[in-house]
């Protein structure tokens, strides 16, 4: 119970999720756009592929800018699948 009440110890913690709500809301309203989104496997990749974006421009990164360097870095990574995402999240972007 005590965790429910942290954002009453510190002033900056957002008691809603208006944040959240308003990041997805050009997905939510433009998935009928998206191909094969009406199907689990089209729609989690949309999925992944939409978090992924939101998280690189919460870390204030240019999402063209990342997604054009992984594209490029991906080649030269090992072609084992273990860890290969590692190198590749937002926050070890140099």
């Amino acid at each position: 119970m005590p965790h429910l009440l942290r954002y009453l110890e510190d002033g900056q913690l957002d008691l809603g999720n208006n944040r959240a709500e308003r990041s997805i809301k050009p997905f939510v309203m433009d998935r009928k756009n998206f191909p094969f989104a009406n199907i689990p496997l089209g729609a989690q990749a949309s999925a992944v592929i939409y978090s992924l974006i939101e998280t690189v421009k919460e870390t204030g990164l240019d999402p063209f800018r990342y997604l054009t360097w992984v594209l490029q870095t991906v080649p030269m990574l090992a072609h084992t699948l273990e860890g290969r995402a590692v190198p590749l999240r937002p926050a070890n972007v140099a």
